[in-house]
């Protein structure tokens, strides 16, 4: 792990990137895409998540390697960058959006718009984007949320779905295209509950039942999984997953159904201050918690902080809850032995690529040992 982060560090500091920035490990991206390729099964397209990948070059890269251009959407500035950079991009949306929203969207009169099938969780829902439709003189592709198992919303039996299917001839501009499925809980199901892989089997067994009350010509997109299930799909009704985190594989991401993968993404960040630290107050309080193991003996202060992100380099390196977190330069532990200068880089790996991909700039992109470019991220807001 040493040599790794070494490896790291020389070259952000050959590149001039003396920050906080996000890198990508290149190299250990197109593993992780390997790995797909390799244990998906072949029934399955791969639709991509941009939030979990919020930069155009990356899901370039990842859509390139795989052949798809299909991608799961959740915020309509994201979704309008990916329809303008991919000419041939199918959309999706992962959550329901509010009718106005969509709307929005829609009255500027974009035709690329058209290649978004928009999610439909209620019957209410259903007669909104139908009024939609008919307010703006357009048809609006739509596909149904059904629950199989998770319980976050979405037509909750089969039966529910075949009542909204019966209103859909009521709104003539609305096109059903097929369902979404979610069985993100399927993973973290204990053993006295059947475990993981029966859960897995029901949510597949629940979606094939609701599929079946659709019409042969809305099935075009049957979708279920994502990151931490996708790949332990084999069979079933479904003909596509979702997948985007496990390409860079966050510390939420390490389950049994991404064996194999390696982390590819990491928050580097100067080391500002090393100390011997000391809480304020009279020394005797932080000898007195120093010698309980309370509080270090040794510490830095980093360029930065507060990410969702966990340290792993230098060794060792913690967070300390009586100094808390900070935004701008935050206090670590260290061993007492460790051999750490400011200057050196400290690196923490994303708990989620979600948001933390975004927040600090142009990544740095890390091939062969050396920075070999910087790619935009997607905006935020």
């Amino acid at each position: 792990m040493k040599a790794y982060f070494a490896t790291l560090s020389d070259a952000l500091k050959q590149a001039g990137i003396l920050q906080p920035c996000l890198l990508l490990d290149l190299d250990r991206l197109d593993g992780n895409i390997a790995l797909v390729k390799e244990r998906l099964d072949a029934s399955l397209a791969v639709r991509l998540v941009d939030k979990s990948l919020a930069c155009l070059p990356l899901l370039s890269h990842v859509g390139k390697a795989l052949g798809t251009q299909r991608f799961m959407t959740f915020h309509p500035p994201i979704s309008e960058a990916v329809l303008s950079a991919f000419a041939d991009a199918d959309l999706l949306y992962g959550k329901p959006m509010p009718v106005g929203a969509a709307k929005a969207a829609l009255s500027r009169g974009d035709a690329v718009w058209s290649r978004v099938s928009w999610l439909i969780d209620t019957q209410e829902r259903l007669a909104e984007y139908g009024a939609l439709a008919d307010e703006l003189g357009v048809e609006l592709r739509i596909v149904f949320e059904i629950d199989v198992g998770l319980h976050r919303g979405g037509f909750a039996e089969p039966e529910a779905l075949s009542r909204a299917l019966k209103a859909l001839p009521a709104h003539k501009g609305l096109r059903c295209e097929g369902v979404m499925a979610y069985e993100a809980h399927a993973p973290h199901i204990p053993a006295l509950f059947g475990g993981p892989a029966k859960a897995l089997a029901q949510a597949s067994q629940r979606a094939a039942a609701f599929i079946a009350r659709l019409g042969m010509d809305q099935r075009h997109i049957l979708n279920i999984g994502g990151s931490k299930t996708a790949l332990l799909h084999h069979g079933g009704a479904a003909n596509e997953v979702s997948i985007g985190s496990a390409f860079v594989l966050p510390r939420d991401f390490d389950t049994p159904g991404l064996d194999g993968f390696r982390p590819a993404a990491f928050i580097a960040t100067p080391i500002l201050k090393v100390v011997e630290p000391m809480l304020p107050g009279p020394p005797a309080v932080s000898r007195l918690l120093q010698a309980l193991g309370r509080f270090p003996r040794k510490g830095c202060y980093l360029y930065g902080g507060k990410w969702m992100a966990e340290p792993v380099f230098p060794e060792g390196l913690t967070t300390n809850g009586l100094l808390g977190l900070s935004s701008n330069q935050q206090f670590m532990g260290l061993p007492a032995a460790a051999a750490v200068r400011p200057g050196d880089c400290a690196f923490l790996r994303p708990t989620q690529s979600e948001a933390v991909l975004q927040q600090l700039g142009p990544i740095a992109v890390l091939s062969g040992g050396r920075i070999v470019d910087r790619w935009p991220v997607l905006p935020m807001m």
